[in-house]
């Protein structure tokens, strides 16, 4: 159940930690790699694009032909001639010699070669051709950030993934449990920790032409204050951390000073996601992000394991308030401490007389 706590509504989404909510904050999980883009390796054949540079080779059946002695041979009375490397125009197209100028752009090498071939025949004494991208520009992966080499890889007819085109690029230079990887594909972009990569094998996707990788270095942390053991911000690994390890982390709750009912998660929600709670003020749901706080008792029987399935994120902030009978200590404290240079000489007075 989740409710505003009193009736003049806070500034801020008080949600319960209880089985509904775990249930919204898992359902609205970031997707993985695998789920966002899929998994569809590449076409068996790669097409030339605009850009790549062609090495192209033509053969005759016999001497005497267009190409038999030439300039561009590889000898005098030689069969074949190799044609300067070319980059492919703007306009998809390269110059063949007697052929003309032809569209090569949007097909793969063998298309090229057979197209080349019917523009030289009844010209050149039975012609063949071999066509060669010596450059690809066009089926590439931009990597970047984090990496020993950002650079442009060129993908291979296997199809490659993730990790073997940063490997191309040298290599991830931040330690693992602080590596993201972010992939963009077109508009869309989705992230991942590394260790999600190397953990399960199915994450690490292929990838396609116009990808970019950005290899990120995001240390993850929360901060923990109140009645605990520490007050710090503390850094956890790129997987993720619960609520019940994170209370473990920080010392756990302070038996003399923490409230068991007095637990809180602050973080920004977006708000379709806090849509989701009953009860929720629709003054709040006017901006994209809403201020929550998620609150644990602790006093509860199911509170440990509601906190084994509550994920902490980055930035979070996690309070326990001090229970009342601290509280009232506090003022017992304040009182004797005023009110001993009072005793003291009171007794310093009887001595005296």
């Amino acid at each position: 159940m989740s409710a505003s706590p009193q009736e003049g509504a806070p500034p801020f989404a008080w949600v319960e930690v209880d089985r509904h909510t775990l249930d919204v904050l898992a359902r609205r999980s970031p997707p993985t790699l695998r789920g966002f883009f899929g998994d569809y390796r590449p076409p068996a054949a790669q097409v030339i694009g605009i850009g790549d540079s062609l090495q192209i080779t033509v053969w005759e059946a016999a001497a005497g032909g267009l190409f038999s002695t030439d300039a561009g041979t590889l000898s005098p009375g030689s069969r074949s001639a190799a044609i300067p490397e070319q980059i492919v125009g703007r306009d998809g197209s390269v110059t063949v010699p007697y052929a003309g100028r032809i569209p090569v752009a949007g097909r793969t090498q063998q298309q090229v070669e057979a197209a080349i071939v019917e523009r030289l025949r009844g010209k050149a004494i039975e012609p063949q051709a071999l066509v060669n991208v010596t450059h690809n520009v066009s089926n590439t992966v931009t990597v970047t950030g984090e990496v020993a080499n950002g650079a442009r890889v060129s993908l291979t007819l296997r199809g490659d993934r993730i990790l073997d085109v940063i490997a191309q690029a040298g290599g991830y230079r931040s330690p693992v449990h602080e590596t993201f990887i972010s992939v963009t594909r077109g508009s869309r972009t989705a992230r991942a920790p590394l260790q999600a990569l190397l953990a399960n094998p199915s994450e690490n996707i292929y990838v396609r032409s116009g990808d970019i990788l950005t290899v990120e270095s995001r240390p993850q942390t929360f901060t923990i204050a109140g009645a605990t053991g520490a007050n710090a911000v503390i850094p956890f690994d790129a997987r993720g951390i619960t609520l019940e390890e994170a209370i473990g982390k920080s010392g756990g709750l302070d038996d003399n000073r923490a409230d068991p009912n007095g637990l809180f998660v602050l973080r920004y929600e977006p708000s379709n996601l806090v849509r989701e709670f009953p009860n929720m003020s629709p003054d709040l749901l006017r901006d994209s992000l809403v201020p929550v706080a998620y609150h644990l008792n602790m006093k509860d029987s199911t509170a440990l394991f509601a906190a084994r399935r509550f994920s902490i994120r980055d930035k979070d902030i996690i309070y326990v308030s001090n229970s009342p009978l601290a509280e009232i200590g506090k003022v017992a404290h304040l009182v004797q401490t005023l009110s001993q240079p009072a005793v003291q000489g009171f007794a310093v007075g009887r001595i005296v007389r």
